[in-house]
């Protein structure tokens, strides 16, 4: 009897243990997820052509929400709330970069007319005024984080970038200190700017920093390569995307100073058509 027990629990280790080695990698080419029948579904990622033939998703870039002189990167509240109120009022849909990388590599349904509402440099502003505007909405955005200004005057404190995540909203990396990345000359540069402030963020979020804006929004092959280590979606500025890297340089728009109107114009203008590849 005490033998036939002893082999029934071998069988139960083993059988738990090949479970487990058959579990699907994070990091594989495809995953494979529960379909609703419970049988595994394999997903198949989109080649990077697949990727760059797909309709681009409107992304906005903002930076500075605050009364004054007007420049390239600052608008006003009173501006800003207009924004967010025609892009509701018109049908628009706030989706997360997730939704956007699961559109682009697996072909996932988004809502009708999505776009992706960003904020880089960590201001107060964002979270003292952009996030309630949103939220009024029910549109969630997307901010970008230079770790360097955690807790600064004028920027945002680690509880509030905590917050905008509790809250729902997306948070992202903008590097340590805004230096750009074409710039980074060796492991030493690109530990600085990206291993060690993306593990500082995701301690003070609690969950994983998937991706990054680059600063001024420039970027290049090279760097691209080395980003698609540590992210699933970069962010550029650029006109033009990497065709070998779609996933790291997806285009964003700068928003200026400009009226609701103007906001629709110039979103229909850079995202209906696509652009060429390098």
């Amino acid at each position: 009897m005490k033998n036939i027990f002893l082999t029934i629990l071998m069988l139960g280790i083993v059988c738990t243990a090949c479970k487990h080695n058959t579990q699907p990698n994070g990091n594989a080419a495809n995953q494979s997820v529960a379909s609703a029948d419970s049988s595994m579904v394999t997903l198949v990622k989109n080649t990077a052509a697949q990727i760059m033939a797909k309709q681009q998703v409107p992304v906005l870039c903002y930076h500075r929400i605050a009364d004054g002189p007007k420049s390239e990167y600052k608008i006003s509240a009173a501006t800003f709330a207009g924004h967010i109120k025609i892009l509701a009022d018109s049908g628009y849909h706030s989706v997360s970069p997730a939704q956007l990388y699961d559109y682009l590599v697996y072909n996932k349904s988004l809502p009708e007319k999505p776009v992706l509402i960003t904020f880089d440099d960590s201001r107060l502003e964002h979270t003292a005024i952009a996030a309630p505007v949103l939220e009024k909405y029910g549109f969630r955005g997307v901010f970008f984080i230079m770790t360097i200004t955690n807790n600064k005057k004028n920027y945002m404190t680690k509880d509030q970038i905590a917050g905008l995540a509790k809250a729902g909203h997306s948070i992202g990396l903008h590097s340590w200190d805004h230096t750009m990345v074409i710039k980074y000359k060796d492991a030493a540069d690109w530990k600085k700017e990206v291993t060690v402030p993306k593990e500082k963020l995701e301690k003070i979020v609690g969950k994983k920093v998937e991706y990054w804006a680059y600063p001024n929004g420039v970027y290049n092959h090279n760097s691209a390569v080395e980003l698609n280590k540590y992210f699933k979606l970069s962010f550029s500025l650029a006109t033009k995307r990497d065709s070998l890297l779609p996933l790291q340089c997806v285009r964003r728009i700068i928003v200026p100073e400009c009226s609701p109107q103007g906001l629709l114009k110039s979103m229909h203008k850079s995202f209906l058509g696509k652009l060429k590849a390098k």
